[in-house]
């Protein structure tokens, strides 16, 4: 029992550094890339632009300011743990932005700001996301969203959080073009959350239908060190018994396999499909 406490204390002291860590690159991001040139980020960040123009009020001070209320609504539905890394992480990316305010900007280009912003943000949010941490804003309420609904993609929950913030933005700066860049770096942001956050792991699925499966299996497994399964199915124009081979591939095998089975049978009838992720021997380890 103390080793299991001494493992926690150390797992959530990594925790609370991570959470550091992605809030400083998200700040980075914000006060380089996107306040400068009037860009949000959307969600309290993207608020907190409008009040920062409007009333010249900093931008770090507004975040944690606007995000008090949402931490009292959501500190029932979290856990502890979670509730003090958000708080640790809000105000450190608020400090962190009203520090990086006083330096020059490094670059007063629209189109660069919006896409590098867009990255360097996404990066942050999805290390924060993967320790289960968060700076308060969108992020802080896709957490929660996905308390109810785990199959909630997080991505898609901030994004639309941040298509309403990107609209005040609009309005109060009064050109379209801040909102038409605003929603490509959030694009971006949410593609790299899913990069980094749900995994990176895309591969191929492949389909084989042929009169020599098992030759085919064979080859594919002792030359190309892949596994195969066989699925049973029914030619429905034929009316005959088909066994179908499946078989989960890098993008690199791929190729190969379906030059072995072409070589074996040129009549084979091959599909070739993307695979989001793939958990399992050979491919990514299943966590616990």
């Amino acid at each position: 029992m103390h080793m299991e406490g001494k493992n926690n204390l150390k797992k959530f002291t990594i925790e609370i550094l991570g959470t550091i860590i992605g809030a400083l690159i998200m700040a980075v991001g914000i006060s380089q890339f996107l306040l400068p040139n009037q860009l949000s980020s959307g969600g309290v960040a993207g608020i907190a632009t409008i009040i920062y123009y409007l009333l010249n009020i900093p931008m770090g001070t507004t975040i944690v300011c606007i995000n008090i209320p949402l931490f009292l609504l959501s500190m029932y539905k979290i856990g502890k743990g979670f509730f003090v890394k958000s708080i640790i992480g809000t105000v450190s990316l608020s400090l962190f932005i009203d520090i990086f305010d006083k330096l020059e900007p490094i670059t007063n280009d629209r189109f660069l700001a919006c896409i590098y912003g867009g990255i360097i943000i996404g990066i942050g949010t999805a290390i924060l996301l993967k320790i289960n941490s968060s700076t308060g804003g969108s992020d802080l309420a896709s957490y929660v969203a996905k308390k109810y609904k785990p199959a909630v993609r997080t991505s898609n929950i901030i994004i639309m959080i941040d298509i309403v913030i990107i609209t005040l933005n609009m309005i109060f700066f009064k050109e379209i073009e801040i909102g038409l860049y605003s929603a490509i770096s959030i694009y971006i942001m949410g593609k790299i959350i899913d990069v980094l956050f749900e995994g990176i792991y895309f591969t191929k699925l492949i389909l084989i239908v042929s009169d020599k499966n098992e030759e085919i299996a064979k080859e594919i497994g002792e030359k190309i060190q892949r596994g195969t399964t066989g699925l049973y199915g029914k030619g429905m124009y034929t009316n005959e018994d088909k066994l179908v081979l499946m078989c989960a591939a890098s993008r690199g095998d791929i190729s190969k396999i379906k030059i072995t089975a072409r070589k074996i049978d040129p009549n084979s009838f091959i599909v070739i499909t993307n695979s989001r992720e793939v958990v399992g021997l050979g491919f990514k380890k299943i966590e616990t």
